[in-house]
């Protein structure tokens, strides 16, 4: 799967609801796919009923055509307080099409990306020395 960089035209960050990850984890266990949640229950119970910030990640093709788009999803986690959690989905291409952009500001995508960037490598609370 060829990695999605802030330059590339599919590069998006897009702010989804909690009823649309739940469709596109229905999407997902439909198609079989690997990359998401064992199932919608799982997802419940990790995922905080609020909105979820969604990047694209990879792109799957065969044939020459995009099969799926592996996302980053960042979300609120239950009975976490404040803590985030940050996973991997699989998108239908048509689905990923549809969401709402957050990025189409140049600096904005470039900020997004360093935050998604951050946020997959890890981010603790520390104190000042």
């Amino acid at each position: 799967m060829p990695m999605i960089h802030s330059t590339d035209p599919d590069f998006r960050v897009c702010q989804i609801s909690f009823d649309t990850l739940l469709e596109m984890q229905l999407e997902a266990e439909d198609r079989g796919w690997a990359t998401r949640w064992t199932s919608v229950d799982a997802l419940r119970s990790q995922v905080k009923e609020e909105f979820v910030v969604l990047q694209s990640l990879m792109r799957e093709e065969r044939g020459g055509a995009v099969r799926a788009y592996r996302c980053l999803l960042l979300f609120s986690t239950v009975g976490g307080g404040d803590t985030g959690g940050i996973a991997t989905i699989d998108i239908d291409p048509a689905r990923f099409e549809s969401l709402e952009r957050l990025d189409r500001d140049p600096d904005v995508r470039k900020s997004l990306a360093r935050i998604f960037s951050l946020a997959s490598g890890g981010i603790s609370m520390i104190s000042k020395k």
